[in-house]
């Protein structure tokens, strides 16, 4: 698999961002695994076997752009490099969700390293609470 972040691989849609958004949604999943709380969703029509993403940064707790921008690309490149880890191996083969929303909850600009490893027990759990 190419290590690669397209446009296709971006969540854009207004109209399922406010579904994954939505209070008490029944499609949607949610679990916290610090630095992130992830939200995640099948869609059955999707036809793309890569899940679209969000990845969102708090304004209230980084007020500049610059640290909100600087996580967000560490935050995508821990995605890009680890994203195979949604499909699973040769012997166990995994689905990945539709859509994934990644919220950086912690209030502190945190080191690749550390966003990386919580990116692969994340992306780990995902899939096993997917199949």
């Amino acid at each position: 698999m190419k290590q690669t972040f397209k446009k296709s691989e971006r969540l854009c849609s207004k109209k399922t961002i406010g579904q994954l958004f939505q209070k008490g949604s029944a499609t949607t999943r949610t679990f916290y695994l610090f630095p992130f709380r992830l939200l995640y969703t099948d869609d059955p029509e999707r036809t793309d076997p890569l899940p679209a993403i969000l990845i969102s940064v708090s304004s209230r707790n980084f007020k500049k752009a610059v640290d909100r921008n600087l996580i967000r690309r560490r935050v995508r490149e821990a995605y890009r490099l680890n994203k195979a880890l949604l499909f699973g191996t040769a012997e166990k083969p995994k689905q990945p969700p539709a859509y994934i929303v990644f919220l950086y909850t912690a209030r502190a600009i945190i080191s690749f390293e550390e966003i990386e490893k919580s990116m692969k027990l994340a992306l780990g759990r995902v899939t096993v609470t997917q199949s």
